[in-house]
């Protein structure tokens, strides 16, 4: 027998507290919902993947998709590593509107096909158009919309520590406090950039008046991130066709159809990939076609803990083309559930070269 066929699956659940309320224009949450899965081949080789939902912008709850991972193991379970392709194919056919559930699926199957082969999971994505480019690189740190002296406070904390770009929600009904907390922002810190990430929380009015008021601070904002409503393509490629700041698809880009529509639309300059919101192979099929049309790459996430980012951060050092990087979850969290792999400090994210993604459980 092949020594990479997937001998079982196992999907673990797990709360992990965050150092502060997480509250963006779509919804708030004080602790991280995820699960676990561990693939095993039958060599003994084991794979790691996550499920980590937002429900207020996908819809999907950590337990819905833990069960529906649970499911579609039995799908997976004596089929080859090796045509981890193949399978994700499958299992988007199989749970089209599950993509947290294959996701923590594909991870743990390339996860393990790589830690097989005794090669870096960033390795793999030369197989799929990837330009490898390993070496460190920086993250931005996500501001929560909570009350201005918070606010202020994290601000410090994280420039004191190196940041030197802090990604601020917005999108709050009264345009002026963002605009307040911005402008505030940038006076106290100089030397800072921001992305400013809105969750669709504006109307194309809002958004417009957002984007003029803050005009003399443009060179400082690096991107205005999903401004309006994710179906608003019209007003997308509007503020496109108008803005000195380059405007990020997010929420409006899930799947293939999504941002070949926002790409015939020229609706973002920038588009954000999330694996949790499209599944790990789609979201390299969502990268390749955007990069193809000369938009520029953003990589992020959900709450998601050190594995799922780091499965992200694979993709940045095996596919090229992603200069722009909110992969900080972890750093909101107030534990750690992984050992080895690629680690943090301050901003930089120095890349791990074990096989896999060099992780494991620290329970284990």
């Amino acid at each position: 027998m092949s020594r990479d066929v997937i001998a079982s699956v196992d999907v673990v659940s797990a709360d992990i507290p965050l150092t502060d309320p997480f509250v963006i224009s779509r919804g708030r949450i004080s602790v991280a919902e995820v699960a676990f899965v561990r693939l095993t081949l039958e060599d003994g080789t084991c794979g790691f993947g996550e499920i980590a939902p937002f429900a207020a912008l996908t819809g999907e709850t950590r337990d819905q998709s833990a069960g529906d991972a649970q499911r579609l193991a039995a799908t997976v379970v004596g089929r080859e590593a090796g045509s981890w392709w193949d399978i994700a194919a499958d299992l988007e056919v199989a749970a089209p509107d599950d993509p947290a559930a294959r996701v923590g699926l594909e991870c743990a199957l390339a996860d393990g096909l790589a830690r097989s082969r005794g090669v870096p999971l960033h390795a793999l994505w030369a197989e799929h158009g990837g330009v490898a480019d390993v070496r460190e690189r920086e993250t931005d740190v996500t501001l929560p919309m909570l009350d201005d002296a918070r606010v202020q406070a994290l601000a410090e904390s994280w420039v004191g520590r190196g940041f030197r770009t802090l990604k601020l929600k917005v999108g709050n009904p009264d345009i002026e406090k963002d605009i307040a907390r911005v402008e505030s922002l940038a006076r106290r810190h100089p030397r800072v950039d921001f992305i400013l990430d809105a969750n669709q929380g504006y109307d194309r009015a809002a958004a417009a008046t957002f984007v003029e008021r803050l005009a003399s601070l443009h060179e400082r904002i690096r991107l205005i991130e999903q401004p309006v409503a994710r179906d608003d393509i019209e007003g997308m490629a509007s503020l496109c066709a108008s803005s000195p700041v380059a405007i990020a698809a997010d929420e409006s880009v899930f799947t293939l159809p999504d941002v070949q529509r926002v790409i015939a639309a020229k609706a973002a300059h920038v588009v954000n990939l999330k694996i949790m919101k499209s599944g790990l192979a789609q979201t390299i099929e969502i990268a390749r076609a955007a990069r193809d049309a000369g938009l520029g790459l953003m990589i992020g996430g959900m709450m998601e803990t050190r594995l799922a980012m780091g499965v992200s951060f694979s993709l940045v050092l095996g596919f090229g083309g992603i200069d722009h990087l909110d992969l900080d979850t972890p750093l909101l969290m107030a534990d750690d559930p992984w050992v080895g792999g690629y680690t943090y400090d301050g901003p930089r994210m120095i890349p791990s070269l074990e096989p896999g993604l060099g992780m494991r459980p620290k329970s284990s």
